[in-house]
């Protein structure tokens, strides 16, 4: 499964057309995303907003991944 993710996703993150507007998406939630956590009161809602960052932080490291 891993060799076939990489190979459909290798062509996508060489490609700096398709993959820095990507990026920059990814910033932009995690912007949003932080805002929001700076706004929440509840633990549950923090622990969510958490995640989300933890996730769309993890989808920045996916050219390394995919390439390495």
């Amino acid at each position: 499964m891993k060799l076939v993710v990489n190979k459909t996703l290798k062509p996508f993150v060489n490609n700096p057309e398709l993959y820095n507007p990507f990026l920059d998406e990814i910033d932009e939630r995690i912007l949003f995303t932080q805002i929001a956590l700076e706004q929440s009161r509840e633990p549950d809602e923090l622990f969510r907003l958490q995640g989300e960052i933890r996730a769309l932080r993890s989808l920045l490291r996916l050219r390394d991944k995919v390439n390495g």
